[in-house]
């Protein structure tokens, strides 16, 4: 990977990323993996937008007041004729003092000769008569102008499809795990109710005191602090807690680098009332202090006995 620095005068990536990423580069190289990835991390994507309408899209999408989220649009030669006002339309954002990044993917011919012939496309610039093989070298000499102003420039001949989205997100999400794509969705729920059909991760806090069989109790929930201390107070219990919040830091950072993007992790006693509903509402505030984006919901708290 080359990170390229030539366009001495256009705004740098801010720590969150830039409002805008402009796509480009061969046909080949991984354009569509890229605008997925970035459509995980929370971007509005565009495929194939004619260059002359990027400043309408910043304008409808309010960039400019920082009301909308950020953008992210491929534009390559597909669009024929209308690719050379690019570099116009990139002049435009600097004037406007738009943060973008303009992000070129590139492979080797070689390698991109192989995926044509794997994956059996047809190649954009190939006109009638013509091999793959020019196609490629004509698609590169018209994108050569481009390449030189771009800001980062990423290889993807020895990069796997997997291992590019690791990079993308590593590149404009960084250390910001909620912005890493991954969304966790934590329950509470009871299995004297039924076993959850849509779950990742499940466990059975079963084995903690249950607030049930006290009276004074019985008909709280484990939202309740008086529940939690109960469930949660003895030294096994703690020593659970220590042992799952190690389990979910060691688990976790491997789902987002294998770009998981929904998570669902159920936690179940018998009713759904006390001892899940108390370990669902700590599991929560874990990943959400670790910096997951992170929501809590139980499922059978509204049959919990009052």
């Amino acid at each position: 990977m080359t990170d390229s620095q030539n366009g001495a005068t256009r705004p740098t990536d801010t720590p969150q990323g830039p409002d805008l990423i402009v796509i480009t580069g061969m046909s080949g190289a991984g354009r569509t993996e890229a605008l997925h990835t970035f459509e995980d991390l929370g971007y509005f994507c565009i495929d194939n937008l004619p260059p002359s309408l990027i400043m309408n899209l910043v304008s409808l999408a309010g960039l400019q007041s920082g009301t909308m989220k950020r953008l992210a649009i491929v534009c390559d030669l597909r669009t024929k004729d209308l690719f050379p006002a690019l570099i116009d339309e990139l002049h435009h954002l600097d004037d406007m003092n738009v943060t973008y990044t303009l992000l070129f993917l590139d492979a080797s011919d070689a390698e991109l000769l192989r995926r044509f012939k794997t994956n059996r496309r047809r190649h954009p610039m190939c006109d009638r008569g013509m091999t793959i093989s020019a196609g490629i070298g004509k698609e590169r000499g018209m994108l050569s102008g481009v390449r030189e102003i771009a800001n980062r420039v990423v290889d993807t001949t020895q990069i796997r499809t997997q291992e590019l989205r690791e990079l993308l997100r590593e590149m404009y999400a960084g250390g910001a795990k909620s912005l890493q794509g991954l969304r966790i969705n934590v329950f509470s729920f009871g299995y004297k109710h039924g076993m959850p059909l849509d779950v990742d991760i499940m466990i059975d806090v079963r084995f903690l005191p249950n607030p049930y069989y006290e009276d004074e109790l019985r008909h709280l929930t484990g939202l309740d602090e008086r529940v939690a201390t109960y469930a949660l107070g003895s030294d096994d219990a703690q020593q659970f807690l220590t042992a799952w919040k190690a389990l979910l830091d060691c688990i976790i950072p491997g789902y987002v680098k294998e770009g998981k993007q929904h998570l669902s992790i159920g936690i179940g006693c018998t009713g759904g009332q006390h001892r899940s509903v108390a370990i669902a509402e700590l599991t929560a505030a874990h990943l959400v202090a670790e910096g997951y984006e992170a929501d809590v919901t139980h499922r059978d708290i509204a049959l919990a006995e009052t």
